[in-house]
């Protein structure tokens, strides 16, 4: 037998469906995401941390759930929305189905048939505060428990997703160590450290709150600082640990948030989305080759940077290093004085496409270059 749910946004719009995954009531942001494929590395992605995802793609749960796919050890969304559900996965990997995954996870979803209709109301509203229940039958009720309930805005969300304690991703068997890297862990997805440990990356996750001392203190070749969830303005430890590692001159490269502390630690403002890019389908251009890239993203917030050119901020110039082309939001910094860049994409591609995989090279020849000039210097 079937649950009846109810979505209740802050405006007070209502949609009526069934429940899906776990029973019970749910608040957050809600958002939602275009890619066709990877739901699994999106539930998983702690960016989500504190938010409805709404996917738009009509048909979620067809190849199961796998224990290889997870971006992190949980599922981070809040909530989740879908159109219709799987009956019957199927996919040789899939070890349950994503209904008994989010009930055994106690994440609340709904199946609503008005999926496009909620997303062009998200796309014309923005992004808003939002609550599914299947134990509340009065929307007016639930509603004033949404309005009650925390905006993303001013959310300090990194340390509530991080680990605790720091450890090592190595790379795999027959692949030296070339390098160290000391990646803050603001909300990382597991495909990241991987990422760079195929290219011969020793990689330490640290714990957000890990401070410049303590970073510089392991000697890392380069610094990395991933994506996350909640406002980059609220950010001031991880923005006071990014200048610390840029006074230092030691190789630095941001994801996603990470641009995001990046544009913070230069000085620059940033802002909160309408609606935000979640999705697979992202074009973005590189502003040096004019290059396109299709990319991974999920971010509602952006830097505020001069597009047209060079900018002096407090480490030299830097300059907007890529543009989204759907809305020309900053989607890059680079320095070009000093050894660090930025992207607002997901170079990492869980899921997505690879076309930006290449950053991560860009990141170990320039880990490369600064090591050769200091050899240089100490001859």
């Amino acid at each position: 037998m079937q649950v009846p749910a109810i979505l209740v946004l802050e405006d007070g719009r209502v949609f009526h469906g069934v429940s899906f995954g776990a029973e019970g009531e749910t608040f957050g942001e809600i958002v939602f995401n275009t890619g066709m494929t990877g739901y699994q590395e999106t539930l998983t992605d702690p960016s989500y941390h504190r938010q409805i995802v709404v996917m738009t793609a009509p048909h979620i749960g067809n190849t199961g759930v796998n224990d290889d796919d997870p971006e992190s050890g949980r599922i981070w969304v809040a909530g989740y929305v879908v159109r219709e559900p799987s009956r019957v996965p199927s996919n040789w990997r899939a070890k349950r189905t994503l209904d008994e995954e989010l009930r055994s996870q106690g994440v609340v979803g709904i199946a609503i048939p008005g999926t496009r209709a909620l997303t062009r109301h998200l796309r014309d509203k923005g992004a808003m505060r939002a609550a599914i229940s299947t134990v509340e039958s009065d929307p007016a009720a639930l509603l004033e428990r949404v309005l009650a309930s925390p905006r993303m805005a001013g959310a300090d969300l990194s340390g509530e997703v991080s680990t605790t304690e720091p450890y090592t991703v190595r790379p795999p068997e027959g692949v030296p160590a070339r390098f160290t890297v000391a990646a803050v862990d603001l909300g990382i997805k597991a495909m990241t450290p991987q990422r760079l440990a195929e290219r011969g990356c020793e990689v330490r996750v640290l714990p957000a709150d890990t401070t410049a001392e303590q970073i510089l203190a392991l000697d890392p070749d380069g610094v990395f600082f991933s994506n996350g969830p909640g406002d980059p303005a609220t950010a001031d430890t991880a923005v006071a640990a990014m200048r610390g590692v840029l006074d230092a001159g030691v190789p630095l490269f941001g994801i996603c948030f990470g641009n995001q502390i990046l544009g913070r630690a230069l000085g620059l403002g940033t802002y909160k989305l309408p609606f935000g890019h979640r999705g697979v389908n992202q074009p973005v251009r590189d502003t040096r080759t004019g290059r396109v890239y299709i990319t991974s993203q999920n971010h509602g917030f952006a830097v505020r940077a001069d597009l047209d050119g060079p900018f002096d901020t407090p480490y030299g110039r830097a300059e907007v290093s890529y543009v989204g082309l759907n809305d020309n939001v900053v989607e890059g910094l680079r320095l070009l004085d000093r050894p660090a860049f930025s992207a607002q994409f997901h170079p990492e591609a869980a899921a997505g496409p690879h076309d930006a995989a290449d950053l991560f090279d860009e990141f170990v020849a320039m880990m490369a270059a600064h090591r050769d000039a200091r050899e240089s210097a100490r001859a």
